[in-house]
């Protein structure tokens, strides 16, 4: 619910290169603890119940950037050269 009010709040919002960003490193970390959650053998057994979740936290983060919403597309500069950063405030025409 915050993150989804700081999207309306952030002119930016989310770009393509942010979630590949967050969407790669989450989905193969997040099937490194669920390979590990599989193959787990011993006494570190008991450690499985941790294991599937950090690995099913991880991969639904890394699928939740890629449903999120993109942000507005940014306006193109004006062609004539004339935007409001060239002009100095209080100079006369």
């Amino acid at each position: 619910m915050v993150f989804a009010v700081h999207l309306r709040l952030n002119p930016m919002g989310l770009n393509r290169t942010a979630r590949g960003i967050v969407f790669v490193p989450s989905l193969l970390l997040g099937g490194a603890f669920l390979a590990t959650a599989a193959w787990i053998d011993g006494p570190a057994a008991a450690n499985r119940p941790l294991a599937l979740a950090l690995g099913g936290v991880l991969v639904a983060a890394g699928l939740l950037a890629l449903v999120l919403p993109e942000g507005p597309k940014a306006n193109p500069p004006p062609a004539t050269g004339e935007g409001p950063s060239s002009r100095r405030p209080g100079a006369g025409a």
